[in-house]
């Protein structure tokens, strides 16, 4: 019997294996989630890393969270992953060794996303300033505003009205790094109150154009940026989560959408 029972168990061992690659090989893509912060630390970096999570488990994509930026952010590592995600970033959070290796990472075609303060993220590295593709200045007090569709053409729009409210902190940017910006949603001037001053720093008066997301094709990959989610509640808006998704999935495959 023992003999038998030694078969079963390599049988079973190998079908477990088996269906562990063809789970392995079935998901649409593999993203590299990293929430790493050395300044500010959002409270809504739980909620956040959770919604993705269940996100990831909705469409069918696998997500690898660590803040273990000398494990995961190297070539050998990156290698296996197809978009890389920073969410609620701050400060300087990789070594010149990582930088380059999220470079190469990028123009071998491959995906980017940054929420929120991923802006707020790397001011020193010019190459990140760049695919980001603006940089976070300063914020007034949470509020409410009316945001306006720029482009409908987008994975992840279909869901917002042409115009409609949100309650968020409200990003207000430095001039873009990059002339190839494909602006996805902009806030209404009129509809909420921009002015902060925070001593060394205020905000800034005659500014026309207030974006809140965008995309762009950028030194061989793509990255998506998005400055709204700085909630924790947010995480639950089941359309912000798709919006957030539409970036992800577009980082990751390159596959577009077609409004109408």
């Amino acid at each position: 019997m023992l003999p038998v029972m030694n078969r079963l168990i390599r049988s079973t061992l190998i079908v477990i294996g088996l269906l562990g690659c063809l789970t392995a090989q079935a998901v649409q893509f593999k993203a590299l989630l990293v929430s790493k912060t050395d300044g500010w630390h959002h409270d809504s970096g739980a909620a956040g890393v959770t919604a993705l999570q269940e996100l990831a488990a909705l469409h069918h994509f696998e997500l690898f969270w660590s803040n273990d930026m000398g494990r995961v952010m190297n070539d050998k590592w990156l290698a296996d992953y197809d978009v890389v995600i920073f969410l609620l970033t701050t400060g300087d959070i990789l070594n010149e060794e990582q930088q380059g290796a999220l470079e190469r990472f990028v123009q071998s075609g491959k995906g980017f996303v940054g929420i929120h303060s991923a802006a707020d993220t790397e001011y020193e590295w010019d190459w990140y300033n760049q695919m980001v593709g603006h940089m976070f200045h300063i914020h007034p007090a949470i509020q409410t505003a009316s945001l306006e569709v720029v482009s409908p053409h987008f994975p992840g729009m279909d869901r917002f009205a042409d115009r409609f409210i949100f309650t968020d902190e409200w990003y207000e940017f430095t001039a873009p790094r990059s002339d190839k910006l494909e602006y996805l949603l902009k806030l209404d001037n009129d509809s909420y109150a921009p002015a902060a001053n925070w001593g060394s720093k205020q905000s800034q008066e005659g500014i026309d154009f207030r974006p809140v997301s965008w995309a762009h094709n950028y030194d061989g990959g793509r990255a998506f940026y998005t400055s709204m989610g700085h909630m924790a509640s947010t995480y639950q808006d089941a359309n912000f989560m798709h919006h957030i998704y539409g970036g992800i999935y577009w980082a990751a495959t390159g596959q577009g959408f077609r409004a109408k």
